[in-house]
Parts: C-alpha cells; structure tokens; sequence
C-alpha cells in the first residue's frame, strides 16, 4: 500500500450566502488566518483580540492523508484524503462550516483603518512527497475541491491543484473575512514503490 501524507500550517501575523465573504468594520491593521486547527479570533471596529493570551499562534501542523491498496495503485481514479482536524467551525461565528474529517477549514481577514488594500494567501509546496528510500510522488498529484455548508456560489479561496514553488490561492481585499473548506484527493495517476510519502505545505497570508 501506499500512504501520503501532507502537512498544512497556518501562518500570519455562518451566515447562508452565495459563497462565504463577510464584511467587516475598518480598524486597528491586523491579519489572521487558520488552517485546519487554529486559534479563535473575536474582533470589534477598534480592537482585535486572539485567543491564547492575545496571541494567535498555532504550531498545530494537520495531516491529510490517504491509504492506496496495492490492487488500485495507478489506476487514476481520484482517491479521497482525510485530515486529522477536528476543528471545522467558523472563526468567525462558530458556525460548523466545514465537515471534518473530510474538510480542511481555510479562512481569515486582512483590516485596516481605511478601505484601501489587499492581501494575497499563497502557498509554499515542495515539489514532490517522498519515501524514506528517497522515491517520489510529484506534488501535483494533490488537488482539491472547495465549498462550504450553507454556500450556494464561487468559493473566495478556489478548487486547485498544487503547484511546486510559491502558489497564489486567493486575494483578501482589505476589511473582508473569507473562508472555504477544502477536500483533498490523491490523483493515483502513476504506479509507484510501496511506503509513506510525505511533504508539507505552508500556507502564508501575507500584507504590504
């Protein structure tokens, strides 16, 4: 059989609706974002306030992994992934909004005092996963589906796969807080060596 894994780490400083985009009130700069597992966020127009002794950072690294048996190995259906996260409500509004295990919670917001100003989610993927005999998988053989329950539209951060280097996912434009929930798959497009590939992902939501 086959295992991969894929970490996911969120790194920075509901309501039913066409696709989860919320606008919030001008204020103090900050920027917040979760992935999987994270650390919960109140706000108001004048002050931010993280969980964690005013501090939102979470190591909590989430894997989503999948298990190919032998007898399916390449034969290019898409194979499920799951995660480890048990955390799939809103930051926002605690709403459950994703279904895990199944999804992976993605969201966040950029605030300013003014209405000027966005900030860009990307992520930073390794170019293959790999065994501990130094075999490979490309990593674009992960890709993803996003939604999110009670959204009826186009998600803010979109379906993808991913590509090796630094990956634009999704703008945040200034006082809006944005969230989906990704699905993973294993595109099992290749006969490959037995054992446990891994690699991780970081996700950064970065602001000028």
């Amino acid at each position: 059989m086959i295992r991969l894994l894929s970490g996911l780490i969120a790194l920075g400083l509901c309501f039913d609706a066409p696709a989860y985009v919320v606008t919030i009130s001008p204020g103090v700069r900050a920027v917040y974002l979760r992935v999987g597992t994270g650390t919960s966020v109140t706000y108001n127009s004048n002050v931010t306030t993280f969980g964690n002794n005013g501090n939102a950072n979470n190591n909590t690294i989430n894997i989503v992994s999948v298990v190919v048996p032998a007898n399916v190995v390449g034969n290019g259906a898409n194979r499920a992934m799951t995660s480890n996260s048990s955390q799939g409500t809103s930051s926002l509004d605690s709403y459950a909004f994703c279904d895990v295990p199944a999804e992976i919670y993605i969201g966040g917001f950029y605030r300013l005092p003014g209405n000027s100003g966005t900030a860009t989610l990307t992520a930073t993927v390794p170019t293959s996963l790999t065994n501990s005999s130094g075999q490979t998988i490309p990593f674009s053989q992960i890709s993803w589906t996003s939604s999110g329950n009670g959204d009826t539209g186009a998600q803010p951060i979109l379906a993808g796969t991913f590509t090796p280097g630094s990956q634009t996912l999704a703008s945040f434009p200034v006082n809006t807080w944005r969230e989906s929930c990704h699905s993973f798959a294993y595109g099992n497009d290749a006969v490959v060596a037995a054992g446990t590939f891994t690699g991780q992902v970081t996700y950064t939501l970065s602001a000028p």
